[in-house]
C-alpha cells in the first residue's frame, strides 16, 4: 500500500470519527436536556389562568397538569427554559415518556419502569437520530443521518464502538 493510499484511508477514518463524535455529542446533549427538563417540570408549580367572557375560547397557562381520579399526576405539559414539553407518567408517578422541543431540536424520550431514560428519537441540526440506552443510561445502539450519510453503531458498556456502519 502506498503512502497516498494510507493517507486517504486515514483521512476517511478521521472523517468517520468526526461524524461519530458529532452524533454522540448531540445525543448526550439531548439526553441531558431531557433529564434536566424532567427535573424542572417536577419542581415547578404554576397555576393556570383563563379568561372566561362567556364561552372559553382560549386558555393560557404556563403549565397544565392532568390527574387521574385518585389525584395521581399522569401528564404535564408546559414550557421550561429548554422549550415546550409533554411528560407522561405511569400509575407509580414515574416518567415514562417525554416529547419536547429544545434548542437542539424536537425529541422523544422513553423511560423504563424505574423512570430511567432508555430510548431517544430526535431531529438535531445535523440530522435525525435514534439511540438506545442501557440501565446506566449509556448509549448501546445508535443511528443517525447527517449530511455525509447514515451512521449506525453498537457500543459496549464502556462506550467503545464494537460495530459500526458508515456510508
Amino acid at each position: 500500500m502506498t503512502i497516498e493510499e494510507r493517507l486517504k484511508n486515514m483521512e476517511r477514518e478521521l472523517g468517520c470519527q468526526k461524524r461519530r463524535n458529532r452524533w454522540l455529542l448531540t445525543a448526550i446533549l439531548l439526553l441531558v436536556g431531557g433529564l434536566v427538563a424532567t427535573g424542572v417540570f417536577k419542581t415547578t408549580v404554576n397555576s393556570a389562568q383563563a379568561q372566561v367572557p362567556g364561552a372559553v375560547k382560549e386558555v393560557r397557562a404556563n403549565k397544565f397538569v392532568i390527574e387521574d381520579k385518585n389525584g395521581t399526576v399522569r401528564a404535564e405539559m408546559g414550557v421550561s427554559q429548554f422549550g415546550p414539553a409533554l411528560f407522561l407518567y405511569d400509575e407509580n408517578d414515574k416518567s415514562r415518556a417525554m416529547l419536547g422541543i429544545s434548542p437542539l431540536g424536537p425529541g422523544l424520550t422513553l423511560y423504563d419502569e424505574k423512570g430511567m431514560a432508555r430510548a431517544g428519537l430526535g431531529v438535531a441540526k445535523a440530522g435525525p437520530w435514534l439511540s438506545l440506552w442501557d440501565e446506566n443510561i449509556k448509549s448501546r445502539a445508535a443511528m443517525s443521518v447527517d449530511k455525509d450519510g447514515p451512521i449506525m453503531m453498537l457500543l459496549d458498556e464502556k462506550g467503545k464502538v464494537i460495530w459500526s456502519a458508515i456510508k
